[in-house]
């Protein structure tokens, strides 16, 4: 029986809930498949400076870099705002992700056909809607230095964050961008900002060098990436992947989430050359206004888990069961509150969970 070590990290806020529903599918997956998953848990985020003064103990980070795979939840909350940079919740994540070389962020964008009608678009333009975010998640204005907030010779003050991209940081992200294009519609749109950025300049440039010599059987777009938002909005079906910076992914990403009708609704995998193991998490945040009232919905944190099956665990039998009954659960109009209209049966997350369970069970 093959074994598999999992790490869980529930972080903060709906975190720990939408976890639990995880541990279910993971019970369902060794039952069904045949396999063990050695599973532990740990602290990330505010609950881990909470209890251990740091966003990210190095116990945890070792253990986790033991894993096959880390299943994330969420971190973050107003408890945490005057806390120093480098101690906040967020810095723990972006501590992980470093660490574990997590340079792509696959972060995909897919209308469910039950939900068309909960997106903020009409049916029509998303309806079938499949796209990927291929995300640089390692570099970039997130991690480049010099950054800071100094004080001037006059007494003012001015914050400082900078935009920085190598070379080498391009090249592979963009190898990632093109050989998940191969795999679907064989299209790459890359989204910069080349007319005022030198770095967009540069990323313009590399990714156009590595589609030359490497991937001629893909069709390469560049697309300002205020140009992208727009036409995200406008008619988002005309993209296959789109491959993009840390910043400018991780804002058109959330803006595709409406698309899709919920940011619960959105799964991400981040993956490094793999020698170390993959971080798997929903796209949405810790939601401290509904944390603890059983409403959230854990739909994008158990298609997190489907994509750890699928990228790290090489079970993408798997992975295709729990992503076929998150379809048919929603073709039954079950729905937690971010994603319920009027006819459909609103449920907690765990009832969402349990749905899902079942027709995982029934398949």
């Amino acid at each position: 029986m093959t074994t598999h070590k999992l790490m869980l990290l529930p972080g903060d806020g709906i975190g720990p809930e939408i976890m639990a529903e995880v541990t279910k599918v993971i019970a369902w997956t060794e039952r069904a498949f045949d396999v063990t998953f050695d599973v532990s848990s740990g602290l990330v985020g505010g609950c881990a400076y909470d209890a251990e003064g740091v966003p990210l103990s190095d116990e945890t980070l070792a253990a986790a870099k033991a894993c096959d795979a880390i299943i994330m939840g969420a971190v973050g909350g107003p408890k945490w705002d005057g806390v120093d940079y480098d101690k906040r919740p967020e810095a723990g994540l972006l501590r992980l992700r470093k660490e574990l070389d997590a340079f792509a962020n696959l972060r995909p964008a897919i209308c469910f056909d039950a939900l068309a009608d909960a997106s903020s678009l009409k049916r029509e333009f998303v309806a079938g809607l499949d796209l990927l975010f291929v995300r640089e998640l390692s570099s970039g204005v997130y991690f480049g230095e010099p950054r800071g907030i100094e004080t001037l010779d006059d007494g003012s003050r001015v914050g400082i964050n900078t935009q920085r991209y190598t070379e080498a940081e391009i090249e592979r992200i963009a190898h990632v961008g093109f050989q998940m294009a191969q795999k679907r519609g064989g299209r790459v749109a890359s989204a910069e900002k080349s007319n005022v950025m030198e770095a967009g300049l540069l990323w313009r440039e590399v990714v156009t060098e590595v589609h030359q010599d490497h991937y001629s059987d893909v069709e390469l777009t560049h697309i300002l990436a205020d140009n992208c938002a727009m036409q995200l909005v406008k008619n988002p079906k005309q993209f296959d992947v789109i491959l993009t910076d840390n910043l400018f992914g991780d804002l058109l990403s959330d803006e595709a989430a409406m698309l899709t009708g919920s940011l619960g609704m959105l799964p991400s995998a981040s993956l490094g050359n793999g020698e170390m193991p993959g971080l798997y998490e929903p796209v949405h945040g810790s939601a401290p206004d509904i944390a603890g009232e059983g409403i959230a919905n854990p739909i994008a944190a158990i298609l997190s888990f489907a994509m750890a099956l699928r990228y790290s665990l090489n079970m993408g039998g798997a992975a295709t069961a729990v992503e076929a009954a998150v379809d048919r659960v929603l073709a039954d109009n079950v729905r937690t509150s971010d994603i319920w209209a009027e006819g459909t049966m609103r449920v907690t997350t765990s009832q969402m969970g349990d749905a899902i369970l079942k027709k995982l069970d029934d398949n």
